[in-house]
């Protein structure tokens, strides 16, 4: 099968929403009038980003996964994405697997692929997505003020545990691994959170490298400082964890760690103003996305981590660098 042939067969679907998608030199998109283009691109690389044997369907989730997490992020609408993949040679039943996840969640956000490139090499996939907003109402990274509340969404730290059993660095029940392992495959971009922030959240950015990392990048945007109550973020890791089959393997030291430093969460982590508490329990309630509050933000420069009791915890969590 050439490289065309493989496009035709396994990456072509007709044109919904743009006004030329796969087939020529360029994609044509047409936002609606007043909106802007959201534009992000993330790479996934084999043995770096995801494991040799993992299944080709969850793959080919999370290759959109990841990009439409950058949308939700920005409080972007999908539209459509590009595609590009290198692989070591045409494997059809994993070709049709892949595409079969990639476009079961595209379809679910009324995303379509409309180009891309394809060649032979080690297993390589890079989507770039495009996605709108109204001018002057995308969620940024610069926009927290001092006082503002800070909130996730999901149960960051859910991923790192599943990497951590996968890579033999603890025994987990079956059923334990199975759940923990699709929220580190297949993760759930947290879309419609992010549109109903519109207008309500002051900053935002997705949790992909940890919690504290990310969250180091708004504080760094907006020059300012927070205050994160630990216990809240380890207690929500552990009401997820903790299942009966699994109760005496986890402890403060495991969840930890977890919870603030883990990646491949793909959750949103955000600021809002503490007096719009209620409207941003009701944008979760809308979404369907339970969010949490688990600290503030301070005019002070820095991070301080609080234990119950209000004390500072010492330690530094480093999260996720791909070249650190």
């Amino acid at each position: 099968m050439g490289e065309f042939d493989l496009i035709a067969r396994f990456f072509t679907r007709p044109v919904r929403h743009a006004a030329l998608g796969v087939g020529d030199d360029c994609a044509l998109l047409a936002p609606a009038p007043g909106m802007q283009l959201a534009v992000s691109s993330d790479m996934l690389v084999e043995g770096r980003h995801f494991f040799a044997d993992v299944d080709p369907e969850t793959l080919g989730h999370k290759a959109l996964a990841v990009n439409l997490s950058d949308l939700a992020a920005c409080g972007a609408r999908p539209l459509a994405f590009t595609l590009a993949l290198a692989l070591p040679c045409v494997d059809e039943a994993w070709l049709q697997g892949f595409a079969n996840g990639l476009f079961a969640l595209a379809d679910q956000h009324g995303c379509e692929l409309v180009g891309g490139d394809t060649t032979a090499g080690p297993l390589n996939i890079c989507v770039t997505i495009f996605g709108e907003v109204p001018a002057g109402q995308a969620l940024l990274r610069g926009g927290a003020r001092a006082g503002d509340d800070i909130w996730v969404s999901g149960r960051p730290g859910e991923a790192r545990l599943a990497l951590d059993a996968l890579r033999g660095q603890m025994d987990l029940p079956a059923a334990t691994l199975a759940r923990l392992r699709a929220r580190l495959e297949r993760p759930t971009p947290r879309v419609a959170l992010g549109l109903a922030l519109r207008g309500l959240a002051s900053s935002a950015i997705d949790v992909s490298d940890g919690l504290l990392g990310d969250l180091g990048h708004v504080l760094k945007s907006s020059r300012v400082g927070a205050e994160i109550d630990v216990h809240i973020t380890t207690d929500l890791l552990a009401s997820g964890a903790l299942q009966e089959s699994a109760k005496g393997i986890f402890d403060a030291e495991t969840m930890m760690p977890c919870a603030l430093a883990g990646g491949d969460d793909y959750e949103l982590v955000f600021t809002a103003p503490a007096a719009r508490r209620a409207a941003v329990q009701a944008a979760s309630s809308a979404s369907g996305t339970q969010v949490t509050r688990i600290g503030r933000i301070t005019p002070a420069p820095g991070l301080r981590l609080l234990d119950r009791t209000g004390q500072p915890l010492p330690g530094r969590f480093a999260s996720f660098d791909h070249f650190a």
